[in-house]
């Protein structure tokens, strides 16, 4: 009887992973396609942007894509199984050894899991190059000039254009700031160093000011320390131009995506230490963290509507109202992470709560109908 049990398993296991790829293949193929399209009518109009670049753009987002619809694939997979397994009379002859629904969803169980753990812990830290090098594609032939902003060990690394001549419209170059630290109270940088380039990368000039302010539409440095050709020479204000204002700066941040899974611990530190947010990004990291739970919740909800005996009728329905819960719970989890992030609700609870909320809905529906 031990014998035959693993072999169910193993069989159960093997259809499921098999339906995983296929179902993850046909959505991964719908995606790109869409992304494709997307794409080409962004390029409409720029000529100088290769097919090639815009097939990389779209391919490199794939591992992205694919985590990111990770639980609909294991719903989709989960209520396929079960209802071939009810179509084709199998699952009767399961029931008929005396195994419970607990018992022959066990393999799903821990296939869902296991797919869980190697999403964040591999498909994750791929992920976040593959993603990267895609938005660093899309930023290059989409928006060269796009303001950009970067955390490090050293501090914010900020780089703006300089305001464009009035006589041509043409940008005069750019500007890259950095600071030590940061007082997003007062929007205050401290320990501050400018440096200016042209639009051939060729240095201009350098500043060095203990503290500048982020005013609206320029930065206000004070003191400053200002070496060019000319020499040095020290002012008590000096004003540069910029069209950074705080919200800009926010959402210029790295994208959590973009940050593998096993960096994040120190990217937070040091997001921290610096005195930027990082509600966000912690989110982010807790939701990885539940991934394997959140799968193992799909499992569970898609089963209780799925295993209903064909002869009772209705099958069809129920399926549709497993799916339809499952795109609930993923649109819950999406509503819960924007009040997190919002700090609207704990940062724990908006990354947990989908994950123990399907897990306890899924276990719930199983037991009544198990009992039933």
């Amino acid at each position: 009887m031990m014998g035959s049990t693993s072999t169910l398993f193993r069989y159960i296991g093997r259809k499921f992973l098999f339906n995983f790829l296929a179902i993850m293949t046909i959505l991964l193929g719908i995606m790109f396609m869409f992304d494709v399209v997307e794409t080409l009518r962004r390029a409409g109009g720029q000529v100088h942007i290769p097919i090639g670049t815009i097939l990389s753009i779209s391919l490199l987002k794939l591992p992205y894509l694919m985590q990111s619809i990770l639980s609909i694939g294991v719903l989709f997979t989960s209520i396929y199984t079960c209802w071939r397994l009810n179509k084709t009379s199998e699952l009767v002859v399961i029931r008929s050894f005396g195994l419970s629904a607990w018992q022959f969803l066990s393999p799903m169980l821990l296939c869902a899991v296991i797919i869980g753990v190697l999403a964040t812990a591999v498909l994750n830290p791929l992920s976040a190059v593959f993603l990267a090098k895609s938005n660093e594609l899309n930023n290059l032939y989409f928006h060269p000039n796009r303001d950009l902003v970067t955390v490090s060990k050293t501090g914010i690394w900020l780089r703006q254009p300089i305001k464009p001549d009035a006589a041509n419209g043409e940008q005069n170059g750019y500007a890259l700031i950095h600071s030590v630290t940061f007082n997003k109270k007062d929007w205050q940088l401290n320990k501050v160093l400018v440096l200016f380039f042209d639009n051939a990368d060729n240095f201009i000039s350098r500043m060095d000011s203990p503290v500048a302010y982020l005013r609206q539409g320029y930065w206000q440095i004070y003191n400053p320390v200002v070496n060019d050709k000319a020499g040095a020479q020290q002012l008590k204000t000096q004003e540069i131009a910029t069209n950074l204002t705080t919200r800009k700066i926010e959402e210029s941040f790295a994208d959590p995506e973009t940050i593998s899974f096993w960096n994040i611990p120190e990217y937070l530190k040091i997001m921290e230490d610096t005195g930027f947010p990082v509600t966000h990004l912690y989110i982010h990291f807790q939701i990885l963290l539940a991934q394997p739970f959140l799968l193992a919740a799909m499992i569970l909800l898609s089963a209780a509507f799925s295993l209903r005996p064909p002869r009772m009728g209705g099958l069809a329905a129920m399926i549709f109202l497993g799916i339809a819960t499952g795109f609930l719970v993923f649109f819950f989890q999406s509503m819960l992470q924007a009040f997190g992030v919002s700090q609207k609700i704990p940062a724990g609870l908006a990354a947990w709560t989908p994950a123990l909320v399907g897990l306890l809905l899924g276990t719930t529906a199983l037991l009544h109908l198990e009992d039933g």
